[in-house]
């Protein structure tokens, strides 16, 4: 008879944990909207520039392909004070 083997929980191990924030770091901005998509098992976003008149969203994919974008950005005036 084989003995069933418990999997760790999320709690045990943080890194694991999906209520925990991304550890993706971009700089804080007016312009940028995130839309949270609905998966089972994980947390993803997609990212949206809604610079300069807030009227069009330019989609700008998930977080991983979108930090080189908003982070490459040159409009300083659009970061948040405490970005700077």
């Amino acid at each position: 008879m084989a003995l069933p083997l418990t999997a760790p929980h999320a709690v045990d191990n943080p890194d694991n944990d999906p209520a925990r924030l991304a550890p993706h770091r971009i700089k804080r901005c007016t312009y940028r909207r995130l839309v949270s998509l609905d998966r089972a098992q994980e947390r993803i976003y997609e990212v949206e520039c809604l610079f300069p008149d807030r009227k069009v969203p330019v989609p700008l994919g998930d977080l991983d392909s979108a930090m080189p974008v908003c982070n490459a950005c040159t409009a300083a005036h659009i970061f948040r004070p405490d970005e700077d």
